[in-house]
């Protein structure tokens, strides 16, 4: 390590407290010496790689569980979120949706703070695998050009190897399942199917991975095909089937943007839950996240985008980068 290196140097285990000195030091637009990445990244995937595709979360008597969707590279919007909601504990368990990295121009201090906290508490942070979590999304959309230009190409490597690890689906307290995009073309699907999914590899064109990262509900019955060009577009009726086949009462996910930051569809038996406000720094939404109790009731919780430094979004993205694509 350079003489000249000034900034935290977090001892292993990992501390509270030694996060939080990592979360000021990224507030302050100063780099986590890369040796320190590379520790949290190879630790991570360790614990990754034991999970199954769809983890099983319980929500025990008297606790509860906060559910974020996507976050997009606000690095001081999620700051935000900890500040007004609570930092990651064991008293005060998150789960992020997918969708840390891309288009919002902090993506690398984003998914850093997620992953050094998911080291630290790994029974009380969990993390969804979305679909810019993905080589494609992120050459085209910014995660790629920001980690080469704040460290170097061999960590980009390494992050596409972590994201290969993280689980496509949760099921909170038996009764909610978390996924970041929807549900699938075929009725039949099960828990212990999404369970099994082979997830460490990029996202393939069709098929259980994929659906599960790209599919949008509908509010019409039945199924249509995707305007993203990827995944599908599902009912109602489709979510209701889901839900009672698996001996299950909600489905949250994530992925499309909403003014309120969160939509109730299909009858009450569909969230999507959405944590960047003002998305790239024009849609004028709030952010939003869900908190679960141990009944698996649910509460919501609003807030607006807060200042950050001038760097305006999609500013590392490739030239194929749109504001509106996926």
């Amino acid at each position: 390590m350079e003489g000249s290196y000034s900034g935290p140097k977090p001892s292993w285990p990992l501390t509270h407290s030694a996060v939080l000195e990592i979360a000021e030091h990224l507030k302050a637009q100063r780099q986590l010496h890369k040796k320190f990445v590379f520790q949290i990244l190879l630790e991570l995937k360790s614990k990754l790689a034991a999970l199954p595709s769809l983890v099983d979360v319980p929500i025990p008597d008297g606790t509860h569980i906060n559910v974020c969707g996507d976050t997009h590279g606000q690095y001081y919007d999620l700051l935000n979120i900890f500040e007004s909601f609570g930092y990651p504990s064991k008293e005060n368990p998150y789960l992020f949706n997918g969708d840390f990295v891309d288009r919002g121009s902090f993506s690398l201090e984003v998914v850093l703070l997620l992953f050094t906290f998911k080291v630290l508490y790994p029974d009380h942070v969990h993390l969804t695998r979305g679909n810019h979590e993905s080589l494609n999304m992120n050459k085209i959309y910014g995660f790629e050009g920001e980690v080469k230009h704040k460290y170097e190409p061999r960590m980009f490597k390494v992050f596409t190897e972590v994201f290969q690890c993280l689980p496509l689906a949760y099921v909170l307290g038996g009764k909610v399942i978390v996924v970041h995009g929807g549900l699938f073309s075929k009725d039949d699907v099960t828990l212990d199917q999404i369970r099994k999914i082979d997830r460490f590899r990029e996202p393939p064109d069709e098929g259980l991975m994929s659906e599960i990262m790209w599919s949008d509900p509908q509010p019409a019955r039945g199924r249509a095909p995707s305007k993203r060009g990827v995944g599908l577009s599902f009912g109602p009726d489709v979510t209701a089937n889901f839900l009672a086949r698996n001996g299950l009462k909600l489905v949250v996910r994530s992925h499309e943007v909403k003014d309120a930051g969160y939509e109730v569809e299909a009858d009450g038996k569909l969230i999507t839950i959405f944590s960047a406000p003002n998305y790239c720094d024009q849609m004028g939404n709030k952010g939003a996240l869900l908190r679960f109790d141990s009944d698996c009731e649910y509460s919501v919780k609003q807030f607006i985008a807060v200042p950050h430094p001038p760097v305006r979004p999609m500013a590392y993205a490739g030239q194929m980068g749109g504001m509106f694509g996926f």
